[in-house]
C-alpha cells in the first residue's frame, strides 16, 4: 500500500526537522511566511564602509591638473612633429596648404591642454609652438623643394646653408604666409582652452 501524497501548495505535516516538499517561501492560503525574501537581499543594510577596512569608500583618481611642464613639453615636442608633417606636405606638393597650418595649430593646442591642464599660460605658450611649428613647417618645406634641384640634401641646407634657406623663404613669404601663421596660432590658443576643460 501506498503513502496518501497532499495535494501541492497544502500545508504538510512533517516530523520536525524533516524536509518538506515545494517551495518553503511559496505564499500558502492563511499563513504568513516569516523571512521570505524580499527581492534585494541588501535593502535596509548600513554601508559599512571602504572595502579592505577604512574609512570612505574609493574615490576615482582625479586627472593631472596645471601641470605646466608637461603641458609646455608635449606642446615643444608635438610643434616639432607638426612642422616635420607640414614641410613634407609642402615639399611634396610646392605649395602651402593652409589647413596643414590649421593641423599644426590644432595638434601643438590639443597636446598642450589635455596634458597640461588649466593653466591660463598654456594657450599663450601653444600659440608660441604653433608659429615655431609652422615655421619650421615653411622652412623644410623650402629644403626640400631645393633639395630635389640642387646638389645639397636637406639636411646640408638646414645645417651649412640656413641663412641662404632663411633668406629664400623670407623672399617668398607672403601675406598668405602671414595669415598661415595667425590662423595656426589662433587654433592653437583656443584648442588648448577647449581640451583644458
Amino acid at each position: 500500500m501506498s503513502t496518501p501524497v497532499p495535494p501541492p501548495n497544502q500545508p504538510y505535516d512533517a516530523q520536525p526537522g524533516q524536509p518538506q516538499p515545494g517551495n518553503p517561501y511559496a505564499a500558502h492560503p492563511g499563513q504568513p511566511q516569516p523571512g521570505a525574501p524580499t527581492g534585494n537581499p541588501f535593502a535596509g543594510q548600513q554601508p559599512v564602509g571602504a572595502p579592505f577596512g577604512g574609512g570612505a569608500p574609493f574615490a576615482p583618481v582625479a586627472p593631472a591638473r596645471n601641470n605646466v611642464g608637461l603641458g609646455i613639453l608635449v606642446a615643444f615636442v608635438a610643434a616639432i612633429v607638426a612642422a616635420g608633417i607640414y614641410g613634407a606636405i609642402i615639399g611634396a606638393t610646392k605649395h602651402e596648404i593652409g589647413y596643414a597650418a590649421v593641423g599644426v595649430g590644432a595638434i601643438v593646442g590639443f597636446a598642450a591642454g589635455k596634458l597640461g591642464g588649466r593653466n591660463p599660460a598654456l594657450p599663450v605658450i601653444s600659440g608660441l609652438f604653433a608659429l615655431i611649428g609652422v615655421y619650421g613647417g615653411q622652412l623644410l618645406g623650402e629644403a626640400i623643394i631645393i633639395s630635389k634641384q640642387a646638389p645639397y640634401s636637406v639636411s646640408e641646407i638646414f645645417l651649412e646653408h640656413f641663412s641662404d634657406l632663411n633668406t629664400v623663404w623670407k623672399a617668398e613669404s607672403d601675406f598668405i604666409s602671414v595669415i598661415f601663421f595667425l590662423v595656426a596660432a589662433a587654433v592653437a590658443f583656443s584648442t588648448a582652452k577647449k581640451t583644458s576643460d
